[in-house]
C-alpha cells in the first residue's frame, strides 16, 4: 500500500459554477496538481458576453454598466444627513464591528491535505482542536455582549441615565426605587473509511443529524486496506486507488452497523458539518423594534417640552439645571413600566401557548417573540418529516395495458405465486432451490399467461434493482463483534429490516415481499431473494450504478446463478428513462396521470445481455474508471453504451404519507396571506410531487421548473422565460439558485417573491439560510422557518421567528427553535390564535401605558404652567409608585387576556390574520391617537382640580389624583374588547387596594376632605368629563365604521 494519500476535493463543472462546499475527497498519485480545497474560480473572468440585463433596454449599455445595472431597479439612496439619520450611523457602526472581527478571527486558508500512514514525523501540516464549540459567549465576551444587548434599545439606555442622575442631589426629585426597576458509535471527525469489522466491507451510517435525512447510508471500506490481514502492514508493490463518495466517513454521523477504522482528514472547524451552519444571532421582535422608534419620538417630546418650559421662564438662574429637572419631571413620558409589563406579557403568552391542550407538546423557548407569530409573511418549510411522515407507501403499477391499485394488489400476488408454481412444476426432477429455465410455458390461456409474465416480470425487476440491505437484529444477550456474532441472528421475517439511502427503495422492496418476492439477504457482490413457494433464488451482483441527481437514474447488471443470464435492470425518472427504453404509446401519458395523483413515478426497464457483451462493457467500463482526467465523463459514456433500446417493464407509483392534515393547514395559512416556500434537500422530482401532493401548489397553477443553468447568460435566458409567465408557481435547484444569486439577485428576489409558491430543491442548509436573509433584506418582511433536522437548523436560527418538530430526525432542530411543535398542522393554531392575539395583546398594552404616562405628564405640564413655571413635582413620594403598580397595574396588565375574537372564530376565518402584517394595531397613527386622549385627559383632570378646589392646595391633589385613578380603571373597561372574569378582579382590587390606603396617606391628602361629600361629586364630575366623550366617541365609531372581527362577533 502507498505509505501517503493526498486527498482533494472532487470537483465538478457544477460545483465550481455554484460555490457550493464541497465534501468529497479523492486520491491521486504524488505530485498531483489541483485548486486547494474551497479554492474559487472567477466564472466572470472566463466570459466574454455583452451585458445581461432583465429587460431588453439593457443590451444597449456599455459593458462598463454591468455591475451597476441589474440593480437599477433599487430605489435611489439617501445622501448626507439624511442618510446618516436615517440609520446611517448604524451601518457605519456594524461595518466596523464587522471588520475588527474579521481581522480578529482571520479564518485560515484551507487547502489540500496529504495524510501521511505510519510516518507522523513527515506531517507538516498539524489539525486544528477535535472540539466543536456552539456556544454564543465565552466568559470575556457575556457581561459586554449582555450589556450591548441590552442597552441597545433606547429604553432602557434612557432609564439607565435617569436612574444614574438621582445620585446627583441637585437632580433627585424623588424616591430612588422610583427609577430602579426590578450513540452506536458517534464519529468525531471527518474521515477516510479503511476498513470494518463486517464481512461485506461496509457499513450503514446514520446522518439524520447532518443532512436530516433518517435513512442509513451504506458506506465502503477503501478495498485495498480492507483486505490487508491487518491495518498498518505495507502492501508490495504500492497501490494506488482512487477514492469516491462513498469511502468517506462525516462527523456527527453515528456507525450503524459493525465497527469502522479510519483516517482523519478534517477536524474541528473544517469538518463538514460545521462549515455547513451558520451562527446565530440575537432576534428582535418587529413590535419590539416599533416601541423603540416611538420611544424615540417621546424622548423628543420630552425635551421639546422641557425646553419650552425653561424658555417661558426666561432662562433664569441655573437654567441647564432647571432644564434637567423638567426632563426628569416629564420622564413619565416614557414609562419604565413599559418594557416591564412587555416582557411579562410575553411571559404569559408562552405560558398560554404551552397550556393549549389543542396543541400538546408545543414548548416556547425564547420568551422575546411571540408577537412575531403574528406579523409572518413568510413560511420557509422542510419537506423530509416536516410535510411529510418519510414513510412511502406503494400505490400503483402501470403495465401499459393493465393497471394495479392498492385495491387490486392481490391479483398481482396471484400472478407471482402461479408463475413460480408453473416454472418448478414443470422442472423436471429438480427441487433444490434454484429458478428453472424460463422457457418453460403454462397451460393457461394465451392472454392469462402473457399477463402473468409481464407482472412476474416486472416484480423481478423491482426485486432486483435496488440498494437495499436486509437487516436483521443480534438475539437478545448476545454479545461480541459482529464478525463472529453472525450465527447468533435470528433470520426470521419478524426480525429483518430494510436499510436504504432513499425511503422510495424501501417501500419498492417492502411491496415485492407483500405480493410474494421477498429479499432476505445482500452483500456487495451477491443478494438472495425467496419466492412465494420457499425456494431461494441467488443472483450475483456484477455491476452497480447508483442513482445521481444528473443522471436521474440507477441501474444494476446481475447473473442469474442458476441459469447464467445476465440482465440489466434500469430505473429511474421519466424523463430520463423515456429516450431509453424502447418506444411506447402510453409512458408520457400515465407519468402525467400518476403526477397529477401526488405519487413519485419510477420507470423500470431491462436489457438481456449475453456474456460476450458483459465482457466487452466490463472491460471498458474498468478502463474508463483507471482514468485520471475526464473519469466521471468516460465511465457515463460506456454506461450510456448499455442504456440503448431496452425493453420497458413497468411504471412504479409511490406516495409520500403527508403529515395529517398538513393540505388544509396549508391552505389555511395562504388564505391568511402568508406565502409558503418549500426548501429541501431532496431531488427535483420529489419536491415537486409533494408540492403538488400537499396543495401547497394548487391544481389549478402551473409551474415553471427552473432549468438548470450555471453561467450567467443561461442565468439570463431563463429569468427572461420566466418573466414572461403569470401566477405561476416557480421549481428551482440549489445549483441554479446559486448561479442566479450571483448575477441577478434583486431580480430572481423580485420574480421569486410574486410567485404564489417557491420550491427549491437541492438545498445545502447554508442555501437554506442565505434564501431566509435574502427575503428579509429584499422584502422587509417577517420570515418564519419550521424543520424538523439538523440540516434546518441554520435556516431555522436565521429566519425571525423559528419552529422545530420533534420527529424521526432527532431534537436538534426543536432545541435550536424558538418555539417547539409536535406537529405540522399545530403551526395553524400556533399562528392564527396566539400569534394574532399576542401581537394585538402587546400592540393595546404598550400603547395604554404610555397612555399612562403621558397623561400623568400632561397633568404635571399644565401644574407647573400655572405655577409660573415651577419645577417642582406635582405628585411625590409613594403617590408616583403607587400610581405605576398597585393602583393602576393589575387591570393594564389584564389586557393580555383580552381577545376581539373566540379562537374556534380565529380558525375559521385566517383572513383575520392577514390584516395584521400591515401593523395597523401599532402605528403612528394609533399612536397619535393615543396622544391626543392622554393630552385631553390629562388637561381636563387637572383644570377641572384647579378649577373646584376651594381652600388649599392639598386639595387639588386629592381631587385630580382620585380622578386619575378612576379615569385609568374605566379607561381599562374602555379598551377590554371581552371580558374575562380576572379583568373584573383585577379592577375591584385595584380600586379596593386605593381606597384602603387612602387611610395612611396622611401626609398627601387631607383625610377629612376626602370623606366629604363635595369631594366625591367633584371626583365624579371631572372623571365623568374626562371618560364619556371617548365613550360615546367608541360607540358611534363601531356603528359607522365596525372594525372586521366585530361583524364575526355579531
Amino acid at each position: 500500500m502507498a505509505d501517503q494519500i493526498p486527498l482533494y476535493p472532487v470537483r465538478g463543472a457544477a460545483a465550481v459554477a455554484s460555490r457550493k462546499r464541497a465534501a468529497y475527497y479523492s486520491a491521486a498519485g504524488p505530485g498531483a496538481e489541483r485548486p486547494g480545497r474551497f479554492q474559487l474560480e472567477d466564472e466572470s473572468a472566463h466570459l466574454d458576453e455583452m451585458p445581461l440585463m432583465m429587460s431588453e433596454e439593457g443590451f444597449e449599455n456599455d459593458e462598463s454598466d454591468y455591475h451597476t445595472l441589474p440593480r437599477a431597479r433599487i430605489s435611489q439612496r439617501k445622501r448626507g444627513l439624511e442618510w446618516f439619520v436615517c440609520g446611517g450611523w448604524k451601518f457605519l457602526c456594524t461595518s466596523c464591528c464587522d471588520w475588527l472581527i474579521n481581522i480578529c478571527q482571520r479564518k485560515r486558508e484551507l487547502k489540500a491535505r496529504t495524510v501521511w500512514l505510519g510516518y507522523p514525523e513527515k506531517c507538516e501540516e498539524k489539525h486544528p482542536r477535535n472540539s466543536i464549540k456552539n456556544q454564543k459567549y465565552n466568559v470575556f465576551t457575556f457581561i459586554p455582549g449582555v450589556l450591548y444587548e441590552q442597552f441597545k434599545f433606547f429604553l432602557n439606555l434612557y432609564f439607565l441615565i435617569v436612574s444614574c442622575s438621582q445620585f446627583v442631589p441637585a437632580l433627585k426629585i424623588g424616591y430612588l426605587y422610583t427609577y430602579w426597576a426590578p450513540l452506536n458509535q458517534r464519529i468525531p471527525s471527518d474521515m477516510v473509511f479503511l476498513r470494518t469489522s463486517e464481512k461485506a466491507g461496509s457499513c450503514f451510517i446514520r446522518t439524520d443529524q447532518l443532512d436530516g435525512e433518517t435513512d442509513w447510508k451504506l458506506k465502503v471500506a477503501v478495498s485495498c486496506t480492507q483486505r490487508l490481514p491487518a491495518l498498518g502492514e505495507d502492501s508490495d508493490p504500492p497501490v494506488h486507488e482512487s477514492l469516491s463518495i462513498e469511502n468517506t466517513l462525516w462527523a456527527s454521523t453515528i456507525v450503524a452497523s459493525g465497527t469502522v477504522i479510519g483516517v482523519v482528514i478534517y477536524t474541528g472547524k473544517e469538518t463538514r458539518s460545521v462549515m455547513n451552519t451558520s451562527n446565530p444571532k440575537n432576534k428582535v421582535g418587529l413590535l419590539d423594534l416599533e416601541l423603540n422608534q416611538l420611544t424615540k419620538a417621546l424622548f423628543l417630546a420630552l425635551v421639546a417640552l422641557s425646553l419650552v418650559m425653561v424658555t417661558l421662564q426666561g432662562f433664569v438662574g441655573p437654567w441647564y439645571r432647571n432644564l434637567f429637572r423638567f426632563l426628569l419631571l416629564f420622564s413619565y413620558i416614557i414609562p419604565i413600566s413599559l418594557r416591564v409589563n412587555l416582557d411579562m406579557g410575553k411571559a404569559a403568552y408562552g405560558w398560554m401557548i404551552m397550556r393549549d391542550e389543542n396543541i400538546p407538546g408545543t414548548v416556547v423557548r425564547t420568551s422575546t417573540i411571540p408577537e412575531e407569530l403574528g406579523r409572518l409573511v413568510y413560511l420557509l418549510t422542510d419537506k423530509t418529516g416536516t410535510l411529510t411522515q418519510n414513510e412511502m407507501i406503494f400505490k400503483r403499477l402501470h403495465l401499459g395495458t393493465v393497471s394495479y391499485g392498492t385495491d387490486t394488489m392481490d391479483e398481482i400476488q396471484s400472478h407471482v405465486m402461479n408463475s413460480y408454481s408453473q416454472m418448478y412444476s414443470q422442472a423436471s426432477g429438480n427441487n433444490a432451490s434454484s429458478t428453472p429455465p424460463r422457457k418453460a410455458q403454462s397451460s393457461a390461456p394465451k392472454v392469462r399467461k402473457s399477463v402473468s409474465s409481464r407482472v412476474h416480470e416486472a416484480v423481478k425487476a423491482i426485486a432486483l434493482c435496488h440498494n437495499v440491505t436486509p437487516v436483521y437484529e443480534a438475539r437478545a444477550g448476545v454479545t461480541g463483534e459482529t464478525e463472529y456474532a453472525e450465527v447468533d441472528q435470528d433470520f426470521s421475517d419478524e426480525n429483518r429490516t430494510y436499510q436504504a439511502s432513499s425511503p422510495d427503495e424501501v417501500a419498492l422492496v417492502q411491496w415485492t415481499e407483500s405480493v410474494g418476492l421477498t429479499l432476505v439477504n445482500r452483500d456487495l457482490t451477491s443478494m438472495q431473494l425467496r419466492t412465494p413457494g420457499g425456494q431461494i433464488l441467488t443472483y450475483c451482483v456484477l455491476q452497480m450504478f447508483p442513482f445521481t441527481s444528473e443522471s436521474k437514474r440507477m441501474g444494476v447488471i446481475v447473473r442469474d446463478e442458476s441459469t447464467a443470464e445476465i440482465t440489466f435492470y434500469m430505473k429511474g425518472a421519466d424523463v430520463a428513462m423515456s429516450t431509453i427504453v424502447q418506444y411506447n404509446d402510453w409512458l408520457e401519458e400515465e407519468c402525467g396521470n400518476m403526477a397529477r395523483e401526488g405519487l413519485r413515478t419510477l420507470v423500470v426497464a431491462k436489457r438481456a445481455l449475453t456474456e460476450e457483451q458483459y465482457q466487452d462493457f466490463e472491460s471498458r467500463y474498468s478502463q474508463a474508471k483507471l482514468s485520471v482526467h475526464d473519469r466521471t465523463l468516460k465511465v457515463a459514456a460506456v454506461v450510456e453504451s448499455l442504456e440503448r433500446e431496452m425493453e420497458l417493464l413497468c411504471l412504479t407509483g409511490v406516495e409520500d404519507q403527508l403529515q395529517a392534515d398538513v393540505r388544509p393547514t396549508l391552505e389555511m395559512l395562504r388564505n391568511a396571506g402568508i406565502k409558503i416556500w418549500m426548501l429541501t434537500g431532496d431531488k427535483l422530482e420529489t419536491a415537486t410531487c409533494i408540492a403538488k401532493s400537499s396543495h401547497l401548489v394548487s391544481r389549478t397553477q402551473d409551474i415553471h421548473t427552473f432549468r438548470p443553468v450555471t453561467s450567467r447568460g443561461e442565468a439570463h435566458l431563463e429569468l427572461n422565460a420566466f418573466r414572461r409567465k403569470h401566477d405561476c408557481a416557480l421549481v428551482i435547484s440549489g445549483d441554479s439558485l446559486e448561479v442566479c444569486l450571483r448575477y441577478y439577485e434583486h431580480e430572481l428576489a423580485e420574480l421569486a417573491c410574486q410567485c404564489p409558491a417557491v420550491v427549491c430543491c437541492r438545498c445545502s442548509p447554508t442555501q437554506k439560510a442565505r434564501i431566509v436573509k435574502l427575503l428579509q433584506q429584499r422584502t422587509g418582511k417577517r420570515t418564519c422557518a419550521i424543520g424538523d433536522g439538523g440540516n434546518d437548523v441554520s435556516m431555522i436560527q436565521a429566519a425571525d421567528c423559528g419552529i422545530g418538530i420533534e420527529g424521526k430526525e432527532g431534537k436538534q432542530a426543536s432545541l435550536a427553535a424558538d418555539f417547539s411543535i409536535t406537529q405540522f398542522k399545530h403551526i395553524g393554531r400556533l399562528l392564527m390564535v396566539h400569534g394574532r392575539s399576542s401581537y394585538k395583546r402587546s400592540a393595546a398594552l404598550g400603547q395604554f401605558v404610555m397612555h399612562r404616562g403621558l397623561i400623568i405628564s400632561t397633568m404635571q405640564a399644565v401644574f407647573s404652567s400655572v405655577f409660573y413655571f415651577a419645577s417642582v413635582p406635582l405628585y411625590q413620594g409613594f403617590l408616583m409608585v403607587g400610581y405605576a403598580t398597585i393602583y393602576t397595574m393589575f387591570p393594564v396588565f389584564s389586557l393580555v387576556l383580552d381577545q376581539d375574537v373566540k379562537p374556534e372564530m380565529a380558525m375559521l376565518y385566517p383572513e383575520l390574520y392577514k390584516d395584521l402584517t400591515k401593523g395597523r394595531s401599532l402605528s403612528f397613527k394609533t399612536f397619535l391617537v393615543w396622544v391626543l386622549i392622554s393630552i385631553y385627559q390629562g388637561g381636563i383632570l387637572m383644570y377641572g382640580a384647579l378649577l373646584l378646589f376651594e381652600s388649599e392646595f392639598v386639595h387639588v391633589v386629592a381631587i385630580s389624583f382620585t380622578a386619575l385613578i378612576l379615569t385609568e380603571l374605566l379607561m381599562v373597561a374602555l379598551t377590554v374588547r371581552t371580558w374575562h372574569w380576572l379583568m373584573v378582579v383585577a379592577e375591584f382590587l385595584s380600586l379596593g387596594c386605593y381606597i384602603a390606603s387612602l387611610a395612611f396617606l396622611n401626609e398627601y391628602f387631607d383625610v377629612a376632605f376626602i370623606t366629604t361629600v363635595t369631594f366625591l361629586w367633584k371626583v365624579s364630575a371631572i372623571t365623568v368629563v374626562s371618560c364619556l366623550p371617548l365613550y360615546v366617541l367608541k360607540y358611534l365609531k363601531r356603528k359607522l365604521s365596525p372594525p372586521s372581527y366585530s361583524k364575526l362577533t355579531s
